[in-house]
């Protein structure tokens, strides 16, 4: 069984085939070769979720910021490389060698470790730390990175506890009513910094793990960048 049948044994794509994507285009905008992998996955699943909890960047994403060719992986590079250079979170690679190319719902990044750059089926995989200096490295593809993870193989320690505790799934991604801006990228913040003043504000939070997507949407509505 490839590692995509295993993925769609465990979370079903979508009833309707996504819409087709241009990959000799898709490659030529970003000047590099995707892994084979990926574009098998981005095919099948289009835009979208998987466990309630990864996001991962797509070439028809329904905001610029969620989109594979839009802006954001460039910014957050640029946002490593300021780490790196002035030494404020031990990033383990060089910048220049990492590619966005998911997020989660608590502000961790995904990336592709893109060495060597002419070899993107040996790609490697990397998730950092939302508000804090750890990094986690995934030996293997997009695809079995996802399968690892959403079958408890792989515990990726900056991702909370409660992860599975809720059926795991594939949720496609649905357009905003409105343009939305593309998001500042925020510094690292401590996690408990944030349920403290959720705790001061009358929300109701988890003393670990998740922080509600509500919270963290109204702490950063409050704590503008």
């Amino acid at each position: 069984m490839t590692d995509l049948s295993a993925l769609i044994r465990l979370c079903p794509p979508p009833p309707t085939q996504p819409d087709p994507v241009d990959w000799d285009r898709v490659e030529t905008e970003l000047g590099l070769r995707l892994p084979e992998d990926y574009k098998r996955l981005a095919s099948t699943y289009g835009p979208g979720r998987f466990g309630d909890y990864i996001g991962i960047h797509h070439p028809h994403g329904v905001t610029r910021y969620s989109n594979l060719t839009g802006p954001m992986p460039a910014r957050i590079r640029e946002y490593l490389q300021r780490d790196y250079d002035q030494g404020t979170y031990p990033v383990p690679y060089n910048p220049q060698h990492l590619f966005a190319l998911g997020s989660t719902d608590n502000g961790e990044y995904l990336f592709w470790i893109t060495e060597p750059e002419d070899s993107p089926d040996a790609w490697r995989i990397a998730v950092n730390e939302a508000r804090g200096p750890q990094w986690f490295t995934y030996d293997g593809t997009l695809t079995a990175f996802l399968i690892s993870v959403l079958t408890g193989t792989t515990d990726v320690p900056q991702f909370p506890d409660g992860l599975l505790n809720q059926p795991v799934g594939f949720t496609p991604s649905v357009p905003p009513p409105f343009e939305v801006a593309d998001p500042p990228v925020r510094p690292p913040v401590d996690t408990e910094d944030i349920r403290n003043w959720a705790r001061a504000n009358g929300f109701q939070v988890p003393p670990r793990g998740r922080i509600p997507r509500e919270v963290r949407e109204a702490w950063e509505q409050a704590h503008p960048v």
